[in-house]
């Protein structure tokens, strides 16, 4: 479907009833040049929405300076408000007492906050989207006043809100388990994929090696260096691989190093084939799309995701996906992945060689990838996500 005709058809409804709302948007991850998962989310969907309703007012609210690119019309009114909320204790001043003003003196039909957080003191109805639980599963991953804040308020959030989206049915399972919420109230929103993944021509990916691997083969991994990326017992598996296959093949991580401390960093210094692990720090969406077209597999073999966007890219992009067979991570990937046990670095340095050594079957992953990615497009996220809101609005 084109992309004009499917966006009238997804905001038809809202029109045809002669619905007009003012939306206020917590936008405070929209950050130029540093968006992670939840400012992709809010970007792709957000930007579709807005201009797909000319006719519906949107209040963007950011916690400091933002830039014109997250303006994306005429209907959109930006608010700045402090304090910059980077900090549990700043964040909570930020959603109980600024957000509160804002939105009393604005007055909007629905607030929309996609960051997991909302607010406690104000009236106006709520949609909250949550990505994944990883600090109900794994609190010690994250810094004690972090983890504290989220333990501590989520399960108000969860009630405070009128409705709430997440990103697979994995994600509404373990919100209905973990606070006991009407399954009713949840709404499944996938994510998309950025459009700059796709694939490229074989000479094209021969510049890619000799720029980022010294023109050999390579896994590759996407994400930050968090603990839950599992990036522990990918470099064990990688290590495993190479002692068996005696190949010159390589593993680029792409990601920053925010959390390379304690095992991950022990772990890498102990490898046997660290000099075939290549880190290229953040890359630009462009460069990342060749950087996945031209990787032999993605390795994405966290133990916790909410969704899991690189598999997408990857299908994107046409590359064959290995990844866990926990969480949400079987329900994206379908039958389009090989599926590992992400706690065992044999099972992943196995499903590696298999790879290696098969490249029909690497062709076969490509092929139902194409049908795979079908499922996701931020055109459907925003579609589901609008949904999402109309259904605040009627119980409005």
């Amino acid at each position: 479907m084109p992309e004009n005709i499917e966006k009238i058809c997804i905001f038809a409804d809202s029109q045809k009833a002669g619905i007009y709302l003012k939306i206020a948007v917590n936008t405070r991850l929209l950050i130029s040049n540093r968006l992670e998962g939840i400012g992709w989310f809010t970007y792709e969907s957000m930007k579709r929405i807005v201009r797909s309703n000319p006719e519906h007012e949107f209040l963007f609210i950011f916690d400091r300076k933002y830039d014109k690119e997250f303006i994306f019309g005429e209907n959109v009114t930006p608010v700045v408000i402090g304090p910059p909320a980077r900090h549990p204790f700043l964040f909570y001043l930020w959603f109980e007492y600024s957000i509160p003003k804002v939105l009393k003196k604005y007055n909007p039909d629905v607030f929309i906050s996609p960051d997991m957080f909302c607010s406690m003191k104000t009236n106006t109805k709520t949609l909250l989207v949550i990505h994944d639980l990883n600090f109900e599963h794994y609190p010690e991953q994250m810094p004690w006043l972090v983890r504290n804040y989220y333990l501590h308020f989520t399960p108000r959030f969860v009630n405070r809100a009128e409705r709430i989206a997440t990103v697979s049915s994995y994600s509404k399972q373990d919100i209905i388990n973990q606070y006991q919420v009407d399954a009713d109230k949840i709404d499944v929103v996938y994510n998309g994929s950025n459009q700059a993944f796709r694939p490229i021509p074989e000479d094209e990916k021969e510049k890619v090696r000799q720029q980022f691997s010294f023109g050999e083969q390579y896994f590759l991994f996407i994400g930050a260096l968090h603990p839950r990326k599992n990036l522990v017992n990918l470099f064990k598996a990688f290590d495993l691989y190479k002692d068996e296959l005696k190949n010159n093949y390589k593993l680029i991580i792409v990601g920053e190093k925010m959390w390379w401390t304690g095992e991950l960093k022990s772990t890498f210094e102990e490898m046997q084939f660290k000099e075939d692990v290549l880190f290229t720090g953040r890359l630009h969406p462009d460069d990342l799309s060749k950087v996945v077209s031209s990787a032999i597999a993605l390795t994405y073999v966290s133990y916790f995701e909410g969704f899991g966007i690189p598999i997408v890219e990857a299908f994107n992009a046409e590359t064959a996906v290995i990844t866990s067979n926990v969480t949400s991570m079987p329900e994206i990937a379908g039958d389009a992945a090989l599926l590992t046990d992400p706690f065992d670095p044999n099972s992943i340095a196995e499903a590696m060689k298999k790879l290696t050594l098969d490249a029909d079957l690497r062709t076969l992953l490509i092929e139902k990838g194409r049908i795979r990615r079908k499922e996701f497009s931020w055109d459907k996220t925003a579609e589901n996500l609008w949904k999402s809101v109309l259904k605040v609005v009627e119980n409005k």
